[in-house]
């Protein structure tokens, strides 16, 4: 991507507001990016191999169908 140079001739308040402008920009190009690349991550069985909290630890259940930690 190229980079755009603002003309010289805006106020102090415009240039603030167009810097402004230019990082909520970037920062959604990149949130979409992260997004699209944990969508990618989740088709390709990637991501979202442990369920529940990790902290939980593991939950087997006996013959019977209770639950044992």
């Amino acid at each position: 991507m190229s980079q755009k140079t603002p003309p010289q001739h805006k106020s102090e308040a415009e240039r603030q507001a167009a810097k402004r402008a230019e990082r909520s920009a970037e920062q959604l190009r990149a949130n979409l990016q992260r997004r699209k690349a944990q969508t990618r991550a989740r088709r390709e069985g990637g991501a979202d191999e442990a369920e529940g909290l990790p902290a939980a630890g593991k939950v087997s259940r006996d013959g019977n169908g209770t639950d044992r930690a």
